[in-house]
């Protein structure tokens, strides 16, 4: 099957927008930056990166009769606030296990942000002690269970809707978007920035550009994710094994190559959805420049990488970067110790 034979269930308001940000890009002194914003993706609960990749799940899930989508996430997971949001607007339900990924005092941590929108929609919010890891969880196992235990029909929906056959399709769809976007726009981008953790979203346009450069005379170009998970090994390992199950699925016709996948440490600290002192400065520096505001797990990282890529020269001064917002903002509100 070609990707665009795989049935989509439109959750997003079409392609997410693509606008320079010309002041950060002058400060840096290098590359031109542009960003593509799924943060304002969707009308469904701010939208974000996972509204697109659900979008793949959903005619699954319909088709299988499921009337409750069960996922799970950290407290403050935008997958699961996203997860609440394509629930609610189908009338379904939705349980959440939301565990401890990140060890931050802030004292409302688990009442504000993400979750706090999640019981806002009528999601079964489970709060779990353990702790942070991208693999299938026994709490998840259990929450399956549950809903099964009282005569529902549960849809399983990995961390990030990741570790799913379809969980890579949403990002190589971005991908073939990206490349309709760039003859509006007369613009090519030799570079994507991408932060990566579960590590669908970075696989997903892997394959995508693949796709557009064996299948469809697309240019190469570069895709780089940010590792924001600090346990570098695990997700390059996930980020691979995604982007070659999903070219494989769509039909690719060659081997995703080693030289395609490339994961970058550096940003992340020592600590999934710790910031860091860089994390801070990407954060300030976004938002006082261009009012683009950046949470502290993801875009924070990411951004930090594209800056110092950037000004360093890594990226070449004669580039167009094409930097990823996830849309991961509402969970800045729990982090209101650090930013005051």
């Amino acid at each position: 099957m070609a990707l665009a034979d795989f049935p989509r269930h439109r959750l997003t308001f079409g392609p997410s927008p693509i606008h320079p940000v010309d002041r950060l890009s002058a400060h840096l002194g290098g590359a031109r930056v542009w960003m593509k914003r799924e943060d304002v993706n969707s009308g469904l609960a701010f939208g974000g990166n996972k509204t697109r990749k659900l979008e793949y799940l959903v005619p699954d899930a319909l088709a299988k009769g499921a009337d409750t989508l069960v996922s799970i996430g950290g407290v403050q997971s935008n997958h699961t606030r996203q997860v609440a949001a394509v629930a609610a607007h189908l009338g379904m339900k939705a349980v959440l296990v939301q565990e401890h990924w990140v060890d931050w005092p802030d004292s409302v941590n688990d009442r504000v942000g993400n979750i706090l929108l999640s019981r806002v929609m009528g999601a079964d919010v489970r709060l779990s002690p353990a702790g942070f890891g991208i693999g299938f969880k026994e709490s998840w196992k259990q929450a399956i269970a549950d809903v099964e235990a009282v005569g529902g029909t549960p849809y399983p929906i990995p961390a990030g809707a990741s570790d799913h056959p379809l969980g890579g399709l949403g990002f190589a769809n971005w991908a073939h978007e990206v490349a309709a976007q760039e003859a509006e726009l007369g613009v090519f981008f030799d570079t994507i920035v991408v932060c990566s953790v579960t590590g669908s979203t970075h696989a997903g346009m892997i394959a995508g550009f693949a796709d557009l450069e064996h299948n469809f005379g697309g240019r190469p170009r570069r895709v780089l994710g940010i590792d924001a998970s600090a346990k570098i090994d695990e997700t390059r390992d996930q980020v691979a094994r995604i982007a070659r199950n999903t070219a494989s699925l769509m039909g690719l016709g060659r081997e995703v190559h080693d030289d395609e996948i490339t994961v970058l440490e550096g940003w992340a600290g020592d600590l999934y959805g710790i910031p860091v002192e860089s994390t801070d400065e990407a954060m300030f520096l976004t938002g006082r420049l261009e009012g683009v505001i950046l949470d502290p797990v993801y875009e924070g990282k990411s951004m930090a990488g594209l800056i110092d890529l950037v000004s360093s020269g890594e990226i070449p001064r004669d580039s167009n970067v094409l930097y990823a917002h996830l849309g991961g903002q509402p969970a800045i509100n729990a982090y209101s110790g650090r930013y005051h």
